[in-house]
């Protein structure tokens, strides 16, 4: 199928889960377990990945064949991309979605260069999520305790003409327990206050039932990344304590890319529906 935007995916699924490609078996994975839960998806590659890869394109365009390959709608989304030069290559490569995270900069020139990438998304036709607040990097904004101001968030929204908003509502990055504490009445308020789409980051450190009661408040996409590392590693981990002479990567890769799968189309399920 063709690749489509986020914002086609939340329109067609109510919310949609958007998983973070680290390698090609996840890629492979994330796709699988969409069109195992027939539902669409959201395939996510952050600067840290590209770095690891040495650049974007490789893992981009590997990640790009499986989506286009896909038998479910698939969004290609770069993820926390400070580079403006990266959201440009991104474009270029054939990303339907971006996410430009100019936190890091005073207000001023966050909203004067976010408004900027969402011009030239609309130009391209790529969807543009951004983040609100002078933030460093993943212990900032979706750090526990730090919240998003409403206030903030509509003139944010109103300045830059971003599709979508990453807030800070209690989750934290790179959890690898799901004991997070989400802010309820703020996720309501933030809804009610925003005509763009919400998103959640951090959503390892999240439980099924707040997840859930997320998207019934208005979360329109959930990111989820370190949970499915731990799956995968703990399938891997498996295999080897099982089988410790091996030495084919095939014969651990695979089952993990599968221990994955399964998740990903348990964790679709429970995040998408029209009926949100």
């Amino acid at each position: 199928m063709p690749l489509v935007t986020t914002g086609l995916i939340i329109r067609e699924a109510g919310a949609t889960a958007a998983f973070n490609v680290i390698q090609i078996e996840h890629a492979e994975a994330i796709v699988t377990g969409a069109e195992q839960a027939g539902l669409p998806v959201v395939l996510q590659i952050s600067e840290n990945a590209a770095k690891y890869h040495g650049g974007l394109a490789p893992i981009a365009l590997a990640s790009r064949r499986i989506a286009e390959d896909a038998r479910v709608n698939v969004a290609l989304h770069l993820d926390h991309a400070e580079s403006e030069a990266l959201v440009e290559e991104a474009f270029d490569l054939g990303f339907t979605s971006v996410m430009f995270d100019a936190a890091r900069l005073n207000y001023a020139t966050n909203v004067e260069r976010t408004a900027a990438i969402a011009a030239r998304g609309r130009e391209r036709g790529v969807w543009v999520e951004a983040e609100l607040g002078e933030i460093g990097g993943k212990d900032g904004a979706h750090a526990p305790g730090v919240r998003t101001n409403v206030d903030d968030a509509i003139a944010f929204v109103e300045q830059t003409g971003v599709d979508g908003l990453a807030v800070a509502v209690g989750s934290s990055h790179a959890m690898t327990t799901r004991s997070a504490s989400l802010d309820f009445d703020l996720i309501d308020r933030l809804t009610s206050a925003l005509a763009v789409p919400l998103v959640l980051h951090g959503s390892s450190g999240v439980s099924d039932a707040d997840i859930r009661q997320a998207v019934l408040r208005g979360m329109r996409k959930v990111n989820i990344s370190t949970h499915l590392n731990a799956v995968f590693t703990a399938s891997l981990r498996e295999v080897l304590v099982i089988h410790p002479t091996l030495v084919d990567p095939r014969k651990y890769l695979g089952p993990a890319r599968d221990a994955v799968a399964s998740e990903v189309a348990r964790l679709i399920a429970l995040i998408s529906s029209p009926r949100v």
